[in-house]
């Protein structure tokens, strides 16, 4: 999906049900920025794709917004490519972590006979499990060749979240510091953390983004990214009431 001149989002890449998750890419004059690698070896090769096509001679680099699974599966396809991958030092995982995930997709299967085949090392095919190799931690300007890209310190959800932000174009990549037609996930935090994500959230609405491509859901454009900030805020607020 084309979102501006220089921008893209790649939605509804597969997941754990009721879950999709997002990917988008920003391609300046000599390189494309990839947001996202994706849950699987797959869903990268289909960034990377798309990515490779919008402007077939850029340069690649990508980033991870955060640590989870679903945001980072991807990296070892990118990398086994020359690729760099940016990403905060937390987003490095164990194998052991790795393999959780794996057992836990698969033991998510409704179907029996589907989950006692193992059926999640389908959608696991070809991946492995490859840490950023470049690391960010604290805000950092990108040059992609005529277009600047801000990336954002915005934690809460985990310690290790970014976004990812074209001024010019007035794009936001928020990753999961905000979801769209979900309820955002707290499972990862408690108080502290929770008011550590209202403060980023307040740093996303100070940036009056147009467009923002969210971790999970659909884009939300215009007034929506404001209802989107606020419904988000909203579920916040109402946790640490009962914490």
């Amino acid at each position: 999906m084309r979102l501006s001149s220089h921008c893209w989002a790649v939605t509804g890449l597969a997941y754990l049900p009721p879950w999709a998750v997002n990917s988008g890419f920003i391609a300046g004059e000599h390189t494309t920025l990839v947001v996202d690698t994706g849950a699987s070896a797959m869903a990268a090769a289909t960034i990377h794709g798309y990515a490779t096509l919008a402007r077939p001679g850029n340069c690649l680099l990508a980033i991870d917004t955060e640590k989870h699974f679903d945001h980072i599966g991807g990296n070892a396809y990118f990398r086994d490519r020359g690729i760099d991958v940016l990403g905060h030092r937390g987003c490095a995982r164990s194998e052991e972590e790795f393999r959780a995930e794996v057992a836990g997709f698969n033991a998510a299967i409704a179907d029996p006979a589907r989950r006692a085949r193992g059926e999640a090392g389908a959608f696991y095919s070809g991946t492995r499990l490859a840490a950023p190799n470049r690391f960010v931690s604290e805000d950092t300007l990108l040059e992609l060749g005529g277009l600047e890209v801000r990336v954002l310190l915005t934690p809460g959800h985990t310690a290790t979240n970014l976004t990812v932000y074209v001024p010019a174009e007035g794009v936001v990549y928020s990753g999961d510091c905000l979801v769209n037609g979900y309820l955002p996930n707290l499972a990862c935090g408690a108080g502290p953390e929770w008011r550590q994500w209202l403060d980023s959230l307040d740093r996303l609405e100070r940036l009056a983004p147009e467009i923002v491509v969210p971790g999970h859901g659909p884009v939300a454009r215009g007034a929506e990214v404001r209802e989107t900030i606020e419904r988000n805020r909203a579920v916040l607020d109402e946790a640490l009431s009962r914490a």
